[in-house]
């Protein structure tokens, strides 16, 4: 799975020019540490006993800071209750953090005028609809995609500081709009399977 999403990653600096962030949708999102350093644990092989011959089953065994890093994520809806959000699919790797979350309708987007849908009838959009040229919006960013990744790596560092726990984060993210049903089980599974797959990585370096 090294090159699953090859090529189709954008960085937030260069993010979809027709597509306002703050809007109703699925997105995928990757956020590394800097210089990919292996900072939030390592995945470890454990014996699966409910197979006959027992295999090995790679999971990944979090450190004190990787826990913080799930824990800050699972706050996420707590401490933005008015943006309507639903975590998805998500896995802490020891360098890299990847994550679906739902932008659900609210006070702060536009996208009921088009997708007035509930997270079950999924709500996915599409860099090709052309009701999408008319939604370049680039005001403040608060509200939004890049606010919610920006307010959760600020809470990790912050605790890091907090506890001189050697840490920075890679300025920059990636992120993909969720455009079919295919793709969300595409991404989805390969989240889950992410800790299995690791030494197949692209993130992949030694500890």
């Amino acid at each position: 799975m090294t090159d699953l999403f090859k090529n189709k990653y954008r960085i937030s600096s260069a993010r979809l020019q027709t597509w306002d962030y703050a809007d109703n949708g699925l997105y995928f999102i990757t956020i590394c540490t800097a210089n990919r350093e292996c900072l939030f644990g390592e995945i470890v092989e454990t014996q699966c006993i409910a197979s006959l011959p027992a295999l090995p089953n790679s999971q990944m065994q979090l450190n004190d800071l990787g826990k913080i890093v799930e824990k800050e994520w699972l706050k996420t809806t707590e401490v933005r209750p008015d943006m309507n959000l639903e975590l998805c699919e998500y896995v802490v790797m020891p360098n890299h953090f990847h994550a679906i979350i739902y932008i659900g309708e609210n006070q702060y987007n536009t996208a009921a005028r088009y997708y007035n849908y509930t997270r079950e009838e999924m709500p996915f959009v599409s860099a090709n609809d052309p009701i999408n040229v008319v939604k370049n919006k680039f005001g403040p960013q608060n509200k939004n995609l890049a606010s919610i990744v920006r307010g959760f790596k600020s809470a990790v560092t912050t605790f890091a500081r907090k506890n001189n726990v050697p840490f920075n984060w890679q300025t920059r993210f990636h992120d993909h709009i969720i455009a079919t049903n295919d793709e969300y089980q595409r991404i989805a599974d390969y989240i889950i399977n992410n800790p299995a797959k690791w030494q197949e990585d692209k993130f992949y370096l030694t500890m």
